[in-house]
């Protein structure tokens, strides 16, 4: 059986797309059946208000931002998952980037 794989999916505005995108891949994402760098993104918009106490790249505290984001979604190998995570992290220019990771099922997983 294959290794099992994560989806992690992040937002990130333009200006650090590529950059963050880059990092995760030197940390072992995007790797998926003979191919590298593999992920999918689509344009929408962020909203949030930092609260007092934060310190956020865009906006200002108390008020409601919108931002244009990019919604990033790519594989990771599980055991692949913290260096991955750690590079999102360290890259993202967010005080708090917002990000998921669930299981994801292959062919392999059903008999």
């Amino acid at each position: 059986m294959a290794d099992s794989l994560l989806k992690l999916v992040f937002f990130v505005p333009e200006s650090h797309k590529e950059a963050v995108k880059q990092a995760i891949f030197a940390a072992g994402a995007g790797r998926y059946d003979g191919y590298d760098s593999c992920c999918w993104e689509s344009q929408g918009t962020g909203q949030f208000r930092p609260l007092d106490g934060s310190q956020p790249y865009i906006g200002q505290q108390g008020q409601v931002e919108y931002v244009a984001e990019y919604r990033v979604e790519t594989v990771c190998p599980t055991q692949q998952i913290k260096p991955v995570l750690n590079a999102l992290l360290s890259s993202h220019p967010y005080e708090t980037p917002a990000y998921e990771v669930w299981s994801v099922l292959t062919l392999d997983d059903f008999k």
